[in-house]
């Protein structure tokens, strides 16, 4: 699959599948995979369980730990066509905005708005939307360790503040998937409908509600 696009983000709530896609993408385009280091913050199984006290160490290491990588997809391989990374860089001002008290995020935004000038924007992002409780399923069918802890309250309000954050997101073109009724891990037909709709969208903003199909 050619593409014009260079860089690709992937984005979505946890467990929406937003890394199967960005993997699945990077080896159908023969892109250059970008995956977040969700695993190897340390602080992460704390907060799940006490987010006033462990939610500015989280979002301060995965700030600067995501401003890393993303400099690193300006050093795009020449071998690879693109690069299909699973998160955008103002991911983190979703997190910061729901878990920091007031002093907290002010102090974030500073940090955030030195290191985000000095990286490039994606040429498209693609914002798998789900439901909750479709979101709920698939966070339980995984079973992660540090996401046990994760109640269903917090989901819920994780989902409302990305789905915020992307009804107003302008800094690339976008395009928001509904992805409840299409399964584009396990059926062949569901991904290549997606990707034939990521292939030929060119600009601002656009909806897409597709239907599974079988192959």
């Amino acid at each position: 699959m050619n593409l014009d696009k260079r860089y690709i983000a992937i984005e979505g709530v946890v467990g929406v599948g937003k890394t199967s896609l960005a993997e699945l993408l990077a080896e159908a385009m023969n892109g250059e995979l970008v995956l977040e280091n969700s695993d190897g913050n340390p602080f992460l199984e704390n907060f799940y369980e006490n987010i006033p006290r462990y939610g500015f160490q989280t979002q301060v290491f995965f700030l600067l730990s995501r401003y890393q990588q993303q400099r690193q997809v300006c050093q795009q391989n020449l071998f690879k066509a693109c690069a299909i990374c699973d998160y955008i860089f103002a991911r983190d001002r979703i997190f910061a905005a729901l878990n920091l008290a007031e002093e907290e995020l002010k102090l974030y935004e500073e940090i955030y708005s030195l290191l985000d000038t000095k990286l490039v924007k994606p040429d498209l992002v693609v914002y798998l939307q789900a439901s909750v409780k479709t979101l709920k399923k698939r966070v339980r069918l995984r079973n992660r360790s540090v996401e046990r802890s994760m109640t269903d309250d917090y989901l819920e309000k994780l989902c409302e503040a990305f789905n915020h954050f992307f009804f107003h997101y302008s800094e690339s073109p976008l395009l928001v998937v509904n992805t409840d009724e299409i399964d584009f891990v396990s059926n062949p037909g569901d991904l290549g409908q997606l990707a034939e709709k990521i292939k030929y969208h060119k600009a601002g903003k656009e909806y897409f509600v597709p239907i599974s199909v079988s192959m």
